[in-house]
This record gives C-alpha cells, sequence and structure tokens, in this order.
C-alpha cells in the first residue's frame, strides 16, 4: 500500500514514535487512516484548508505541517502499544514531548496571516 498522507512522510512519522513502537501493529494502512484524521483536525483546528493549498504553500508551511502531522500521528503510535519502551515514563515523556510540539506547530499555524506577512503569500 502506498503512503498516502499530505503533510508527513512515513518516515517522518515513524521517526516521531522512536525506535521501540509497535511495529507489528503499524502498518501503511494504519499510518494512512491516521493521517486523514490528524490532517482533517489541523485544518478545523487552524480554520484554514491546509490540505486544498498544500501543492501552493511555500516550505516553511509545509515544514510546520509535517511536524504537527508526524508529531500527532506519532502520539497515535506510541499509545496503540507501549510495551516496547523502557517503562510507562518513557513512553508518557515521549508523548509529552510530541504534545507539545504539536500544540506549538497549531499554534503557529492559527497565525498564518501574521507568518503570511512575514515570509511571503501562502
Amino acid at each position: 500500500m502506498a503512503h498516502t498522507g499530505i503533510f508527513a512522510t512515513s518516515a517522518e512519522i515513524t521517526q516521531r514514535a522512536g525506535t521501540r513502537y509497535y511495529s507489528t501493529g503499524v502498518t501503511e494502512a494504519v499510518i494512512n487512516a491516521l493521517c486523514l484524521q490528524c490532517e482533517s483536525l489541523i485544518n478545523v483546528s487552524t480554520g484554514y484548508n491546509w490540505s486544498d493549498a498544500y501543492a501552493t504553500l511555500n516550505a516553511d508551511f509545509k515544514g510546520i505541517l509535517s511536524a504537527a502531522e508526524a508529531d500527532w500521528v506519532g502520539m497515535m503510535i506510541i499509545i496503540t502499544n507501549m510495551e516496547g519502551y523502557a517503562g510507562l515514563n518513557h513512553a508518557q515523556t515521549m508523548i509529552d514531548v510530541l504534545r507539545d510540539d504539536y500544540n506549538r506547530c497549531i499554534e503557529t499555524l492559527k497565525k498564518k496571516d501574521d507568518a503570511q506577512a512575514f515570509m511571503g503569500a501562502i
């Protein structure tokens, strides 16, 4: 199955989940479904359809979208099965870091008009 996510690659996503994620249960189909959910969440949360506009975005916005999607899907992969991590504290710390980065990305994307003025047209 081919990767169908718009914002982040499977490699970027699994890198965020770390080397100890439950790879048996994380198929490309699972990643694709999570990407679709995340892309919808990002679009609705920020009040802008980044998916439809993706081809016209500059590299700065694409990088932020990639980070947000990789963070969110990475969190979902971690919570699927935490047994491979070095204890629940390890998994929770990874989730906390990804959540904080995801929230930072969303807040930045919500300010797209300010960022657009700084970086150029979206």
